[in-house]
């Protein structure tokens, strides 16, 4: 388990200009990072113990920050 954020810009480093470009022309990857942003931050606060959550919650969050992160991917990789 990490106790690191799990930002995009961190994540796909050689997209990092793609994504700020798409962050503000494209209203629905806005939209998706924003959802990614929030679920990323409850994964963290879950992870440190900020915010204690039972296993099932956090592997449900983790599920969804994954598949939001595929599909931001494939946004901008078309």
């Amino acid at each position: 388990m990490s106790h690191t954020p799990h930002e995009l810009h961190e994540e796909f480093p050689e997209l990092a200009d793609k994504i700020t470009e798409m962050k503000s022309s494209d209203p629905h990857f806005a939209k998706l990072a924003e959802d990614y942003h929030e679920v990323n931050r409850a994964v963290h606060r879950a992870e440190t113990n900020v915010e204690p959550m039972s296993q099932f919650a956090e592997e449900d969050m983790r599920k969804k920050r994954s598949a939001l992160k595929d599909e931001l991917y494939q946004m901008l990789k078309a």
